[in-house]
């Protein structure tokens, strides 16, 4: 119908006249031809360029920033955010602000108006110092293959772990560039390692990424190397209640430039020794990331392997990374919205009441919502600092993963839909007697969905203008049992779809109703 639309994939092998594959390094231009299923030709694109290279093709699209996000990361939708290091311990922050950032705050206003430095003062001493942490970290309960089960369950398909915050301290074998790692104290295990183990063995099928932060708060080897900026001088912190003195910055080794031989050496180390898919780096700043990228990407390729990095890495951004928000509207570009099931933080704090995480019901609108309008959702979950994630995060995060056990298929692997432009979501659509926006729309080559955040009313699912559905087409309710399958439709007052559904069907579902649209052949 007018205004309709279609995403499909070709896949393209490039011959010369006598049908040999041909890889002489060249654009090549193509003719396109589109035939109905009887075989008919129905439309010729001509001479179209596919700017395809077979030598020098990735050489050529990192030197021109025109890397695309890899299918699979737009197909994944959902991810997992995985928040844990010393700042666990003391797990604290003010409603609002972000436990990850303890030591800073401490140190930004020292004085009792900061609940943080009075927080530490009462709690710890005031010759407690940041680093004490170092020998109170020591998870007892953590396992890999518990965490890995829990981001499978909960229906996410790929995961990011924080294998280095701002306050410098790795989770992961830094060797010789820095022995700040549990690696190297406390512990002295390398737990990137054992969750990547865990997930290459038991879950193959989750894709693995690395957060890292680009500058540190308090390695005095960024300032010496005058890559300190603005409120990130690289400096070692003065002591929060005695400014005479310098906190330690402990396993730090001399004589290391910060951006070679830190910075961008743990990057290589997460890229070439764990095989990280996602780049998620933190801040930006100074960096040698076209660098690394033009070390990283031929590595990947040559592994069969296609991966992805964020727009906080200072060069070659693939996606856009809105934090605690999200879009409005559709977005022509990749992007991810990241949060913590925490309503204020991604990290584990203690003052959080389980009542206050944010609900299944929560997570999975957010979720829906997101992938609509062409975006991936990427949820922290923050470990205890003994290394358990809490039970209510747990609780709350199967659910999300049942109801996308049986409806995921409106979610995983779609592409957004836009009904009107550029609103996702037109005043028009509507559940009587319930408020407008309710709807979201997602589709794939075959069906189009319509995702209801409530329970349709008295047995009706009504959308209040045109849906790309014709005469002969199905439409069933995910997860709603034999009740929800060939669910009855029309079209009332030349534009307005009615869905009869039963209520044994509604009642089998909960948090959102998603109903797919199955094109006649």
């Amino acid at each position: 119908m007018p205004g309709d639309e279609a995403k499909v994939k070709v896949w393209v092998e490039v011959i010369d006249l006598n049908g040999k594959p041909k890889h002489n390094g060249g654009r090549n231009l193509a003719t396109v031809i589109v035939r109905d299923t009887k075989g008919t030709e129905v439309y010729r694109f001509g001479r179209y360029d596919l700017g395809f290279e077979k030598e020098g093709g990735l050489a050529r699209k990192l030197e021109e920033n025109t890397l695309d996000t890899p299918e699979w990361w737009d197909d994944a939708k959902f991810g997992i955010f995985i928040h844990w290091g010393l700042y666990s311990i003391p797990a604290y922050a003010p409603k609002g602000w972000y436990a990850a950032w303890y030591w800073w705050w401490m140190h930004k206003w020292t004085n009792a108006d900061n609940g943080f430095w009075r927080h530490h003062r009462d709690h710890y001493g005031t010759k407690f110092e940041y680093d004490d942490f170092i020998d109170m970290f020591n998870p007892t309960k953590f396992n890999a293959s518990e965490w890995i089960d829990i981001f499978a369950e909960s229906g996410a398909k790929y995961f990011v772990l924080v294998t280095k915050h701002h306050d410098g301290w790795a989770l992961f074998d830094t060797k010789n560039t820095t022995h700040r790692s549990t690696y190297h104290f406390g512990p002295k295990r390398d737990y990137i390692r054992e969750l990547f183990d865990a997930s290459k063995n038991e879950r193959p099928e989750l894709k693995r990424g690395t957060y890292i932060t680009m500058p540190e708060w308090y390695n005095p080897d960024a300032g010496a190397g005058g890559y300190g900026f603005g409120d990130w001088p690289g400096q070692l912190a003065h002591n929060a209640y005695d400014n005479s003195k310098l906190e330690p910055y402990r396993g730090r080794l001399p004589g290391k430039d910060y951006l070679r031989d830190n910075q961008l050496e743990h990057m290589r180390m997460l890229a070439r020794d764990y095989e990280s898919e996602i780049m998620w780096c933190d801040i930006g700043g100074p960096n040698l990331t076209k660098e690394f990228a033009a070390e990283w990407y031929p590595f990947a390729e040559s592994q069969g392997r296609q991966v992805v990095m964020n727009n906080r890495c200072g060069d070659l951004p693939q996606f856009d990374t809105p934090e605690y928000t999200r879009f409005s509207s559709i977005q022509s570009t990749k992007w991810e919205t990241s949060e913590g099931i925490d309503p204020y933080c991604y990290a584990f704090n203690r003052d959080t009441k389980p009542e206050e995480y944010k609900s299944a019901q929560t997570v999975l609108h957010s979720l829906i919502d997101i992938v609509s309008k062409n975006g991936n959702y990427l949820i922290g979950l923050g470990p205890t600092g003994d290394g358990d994630i809490f039970q209510p995060v747990v609780d709350r995060m199967l659910d999300v993963g049942k109801w996308l056990k049986h409806s995921g298929e409106c979610v995983y692997g779609t592409v957004r839909r836009s009904l009107t432009s550029p609103l996702i979501v037109p005043r028009k659509y509507f559940f009587p007697g319930a408020e407008h926006g309710q709807l979201r729309f997602t589709q794939t080559e075959t069906t189009f969905c319509m995702i209801s955040l409530i329970r349709p009313k008295d047995g009706k699912l009504v959308v209040g203008r045109d849906i790309p559905i014709l005469k002969g087409d199905k439409i069933s309710l995910l997860g709603g049992g034999k009740a929800g399958e060939d669910l009855s439709w029309r079209i009332e007052d030349g534009e307005k779809l009615v869905v009869d559904v039963p209520e044994k069907a509604l009642d089998k579902v909960d948090l959102a109703w998603a109903f797919k649209v199955e094109y006649a052949l």
